[in-house]
């Protein structure tokens, strides 16, 4: 991989922080990628290579089978429970991790965080163009043999049968807001994940969303992959209509506190983020901003290097302030993570 200028520069500011400052070892991270993307890939691979170096943390891309085929044609539910064991075999996430999920990626990570008994704690969740509502199609694929054929199936069986959902992994979060009854009935993780069956809500799925210490929940002002984009944001149309779509607090997932996220919310652990970009497009300087803060120490450190206080976890106030200036100069250069 060629050497980046910005990366050079920033790497020289970084070397020069840990000479002249104490730092805290932080905790480790795991990153999920999305659709169509697997760890290897220059993108995903430059992204958690920046945040680690940035941050002093280990960073570790899950890989999920064999990348971009398995990310399309296995089904959601069996990569959830693919990630849950392998984050339990990883001895260095014992006592906790911080976790950052791409896309699909964040519906995996939601997963483990969910579902995975005995699994680590996951402190700090940063979700990057998520679908935690659901989406209303399936991202676009392509106009290959794969794609096709994919089409068909979902025109010849529906996007909630049985086959599709079991070879599809897009289908497990396709919510149609006006076929809400097929929906319940057979997508087979989207309503698992939101707890949305009545009468079948688990308590233990709220409970362990509920304890992140944050929920960075970032939307891309641009995203046309995602319909509608304000799902990033638990935002979604109403039950039985597309001609509106709801904030997060409207819907009843919120007001009822299905998941959790009224309580993080109320308890100031919810950071809704709106950046500039297509899906994935994040720049240097909101990575730093918005992604790292959260990837350093402990909660308190997150909010010092976010707000520019003093801190002793992370770097010297001087160099925080050096790290912003730089990201500003290279604001508008962007890190293409994947195309869906």
């Amino acid at each position: 991989m060629a050497s980046h200028p910005l990366i050079t520069i920033l790497g020289a500011v970084y070397l020069l922080a840990f000479a002249l400052a104490p730092v805290t070892q932080s905790i480790p991270f795991v990153v999920f990628h999305g659709i169509s993307d697997k760890c290897s890939s220059e993108g995903v691979a430059h992204f958690t290579e920046l945040l680690s170096n940035w941050s002093g943390s280990e960073g570790h891309c899950i890989e999920i089978g064999d990348g971009i085929w398995d990310s399309w044609t296995m089904s959601i539910l069996e990569q959830t429970a693919i990630a849950c064991e392998k984050v339990k075999n990883m001895s260095k996430l014992s006592d906790g991790y911080n976790l950052v999920g791409l896309s699909q990626g964040s519906m995996i990570g939601r997963g483990v965080v969910e579902f995975c008994d005995g699994a680590p704690p996951v402190k700090n969740f940063i979700s990057l163009a998520g679908i935690h509502a659901g989406i209303a199609s399936i991202p676009f694929c392509g106009s290959g043999v794969f794609c096709a054929l994919m089409d068909y199936l979902i025109e010849l069986l529906g996007v909630y049968s049985a086959y599709v959902q079991e070879h599809l992994a897009p289908a497990g979060y396709v919510k149609i807001p006006t076929d809400l009854a097929k929906y319940l009935k057979g997508c087979k993780f989207l309503p698992k994940l939101n707890n949305e069956h009545v009468g079948h809500r688990n308590s233990t799925y709220k409970e362990r969303f509920a304890s992140l210490q944050n929920l960075v929940l970032i939307m891309f002002e641009q995203d046309t992959v995602l319909q509608p984009k304000e799902t990033s944001w638990f935002g979604y149309y109403p039950d039985g209509t597309f001609d509106t779509i709801l904030p997060a607090q409207e819907t009843e997932l919120y007001i009822e506190d299905w998941v959790g996220l009224k309580t993080l919310d109320e308890a100031g652990k919810v950071k809704f983020i709106n950046v500039s970009g297509h899906h994935l497009q994040i720049s240097l300087a909101d990575m730093q901003e918005y992604i790292l803060p959260y990837l350093v120490d402990d909660a308190a450190s997150a909010k010092n290097a976010a707000t520019g206080t003093a801190s002793s976890s992370w770097t010297t106030p001087w160099v925080q302030r050096l790290y912003r200036r730089m990201g500003r100069l290279f604001e508008d250069r962007r890190l293409l993570l994947s195309v869906h």
